[in-house]
């Protein structure tokens, strides 16, 4: 079995655990994923399992993708793809389907999704820079400021924060814990907060870094 899975960022919600606190919680829409593709270090030199997410309509899909999925016994290409690497050879085969089983709560996870896309933006919301007096008559007040020194170094410095493009960036939180698996209705939740609006696709995995050693 894999320890990671495609999903759906659903929203937020609040709820109580076995100690009767309140917890806020994250849930997604975990799967089910079906297997599209089995690789091997025999024939492609590592192993790893292909798995894909939802379905999307014939018309939307190129002729690749239909055969793609075709090939896995799946009529219609999903709308998501994602490979999953492995240490040992995988025991799953094309067509099988993983779901939220595949987690159990208590459980630390990853979760990887696209930030909120912001647009262009300033210093002062990009960089939290403090910028300069709000009083009247100042004239800089949102600017980024001075970049240079003068003559020397007579440039601006390396990773300097300017204004640009904002959000929409890859990012993953670690080490969230597993608060409830609702295997009837593929959902999971998770505390705290994760990448992405509501709708967003999210790969939830099982942590890397936060997993207690068995004894």
């Amino acid at each position: 079995m894999i320890s990671s899975l495609l999903g759906k960022k659903i929203g937020m919600t609040q709820v109580y655990d076995a100690q009767n606190v309140l917890v806020p919680v994250t849930v997604v829409e975990a799967g089910p994923c079906a297997v599209v593709q089995v690789k091997t270090v025999e024939t492609d030199g590592y192993n790893a399992v292909q798995i894909g997410f939802h379905s999307k309509k014939p018309k939307n899909s190129s002729k690749a993708e239909l055969a793609h999925a075709k090939k896995a016994g799946i009529d219609l290409a999903p709308r998501v793809l994602s490979e999953v690497r492995l240490v040992d050879a995988p025991a799953l085969k094309v067509g099988d389907v993983v779901t939220v089983t595949a987690f159990e709560e208590g459980q630390l996870v990853d979760v990887i999704g696209i930030t909120k896309g912001k647009g262009f933006q300033g210093v002062v919301k990009r960089w939290r820079v403090g910028g300069g007096p709000a009083a009247h008559g100042s004239m800089f007040h949102r600017r980024i400021g001075s970049i240079g020194m003068r003559q020397t170094p007579g440039r601006t410095w390396k990773n300097q924060t300017m204004p640009g493009h904002m959000g929409s960036e890859q990012r993953t939180v670690q080490n969230l814990r597993v608060v409830k698996v609702i295997a009837d209705k593929n959902l999971i939740l998770v505390k705290g907060a994760i990448p992405g609006a509501n709708g967003d696709d999210v790969l939830v995995r099982l942590a890397i870094k936060g997993q207690q050693k068995k004894a």
